[in-house]
């Protein structure tokens, strides 16, 4: 998945949101909001509490040469005009007694889940057929052309979670890692601490999940997310993470570049960072897994993965 700018409009893939900017200097809208953020006092997690989280036993990579980020999402609509559901952006209750309850942490992390949008703009490409004139003469040929459109990816993790027999919650949230969600539990409570209200678009994804995307992405068998090369159900090790806080996508667009710069600056003291960066910037997975270490090529502790 990538991020491209045009000189209006900024798309990402996999959760590909198009933002079409009447948002005129959105880069020093972001760095005014990060100024603001006082960030010393909702992440003092030791290095401790980051290490002691397992991330499991070793499991093989057949051909990391070939391991992609995850793809943007490309079906079209039916119908362009896609209503965004409410949801709600205040902050989460959690306990602190969270850490170390099970039942809890997924709670939590499926209340994150389920306050995001899943609504994309994707681009997707067309080829028609054009009259040119070229020397006086005209002819036809086939000219390829790029649309914008608006998806909602609503029903994938549903029909997913349908095909094994299972809960929504059990789907998404229960086929991660027990260690990496401990991680994202302390990072989502530090963002919405911070008042960025995260969200995240997707979990745990089985084979079939990743079959039903499209583009540049992963083989089906070779998500993070879970595919069965890396491990499969309770080996999730990558999550998709946006802010929901702003009452229009233009609002959500800077709030979440603010989140993204915030988990640059701050998510090693949760263990946890964006491998692909601006190439997938919604995507987070443990800085000592393997995929981290692949794409960003900085030598880490790979805790056995």
């Amino acid at each position: 998945m990538g991020l491209v700018r045009g000189a209006h409009c900024v798309l990402w893939g996999g959760l590909a949101a198009l933002l079409c900017s009447g948002l005129a200097n959105s880069d020093r809208d972001v760095e005014a909001a990060l100024a603001r953020l006082d960030v010393g006092a909702t992440h003092a997690h030791s290095d401790a509490a980051v290490a002691s989280l397992n991330l499991g036993a070793a499991r093989p990579d057949p051909d990391a040469s070939v391991a992609l980020a995850d793809p943007v999402e490309k079906v079209a609509l039916a119908n362009p005009d896609v209503t965004e559901p409410e949801v709600t952006a205040s902050p989460l209750e959690a306990s602190d007694e969270c850490v170390g309850n099970d039942d809890c942490v997924d709670q939590y992390l499926w209340l994150v889940y389920e306050r995001a949008r899943k609504i994309d703009t994707i681009k997707v490409t067309d080829r028609i057929k054009v009259t040119v004139k070229k020397k006086g003469k005209s002819r036809t040929v086939t000219k390829t052309v790029t649309k914008l459109v608006d998806e909602d990816f609503t029903w994938k993790d549903p029909q997913a979670a349908q095909k094994t027999g299972m809960s929504m919650m059990a789907y998404v949230i229960g086929g991660m890692d027990r260690g990496f969600k401990g991680r994202l539990y302390r990072l989502f409570r530090a963002l919405d601490d911070a008042g960025l209200a995260p969200g995240m678009t997707s979990g745990f994804r089985d084979d079939y999940r990743q079959s039903i995307a499209s583009g540049n992405k992963a083989a089906t068998n070779r998500s993070y997310h879970g595919g069965s090369l890396r491990g499969g159900y309770g080996h999730g090790l990558a999550a998709d993470v946006v802010s929901t806080k702003g009452e229009t996508r233009a609002e959500r667009w800077i709030s979440t570049e603010v989140m993204w710069k915030w988990i640059d600056a701050h998510g090693q003291e949760f263990g946890i960072g964006r491998p692909y960066l601006d190439r997938d910037p919604p995507h987070i997975a443990p800085i000592d897994g393997k995929e981290y270490a692949d794409h960003r090529r900085v030598n880490v502790k790979r805790a056995g993965l």
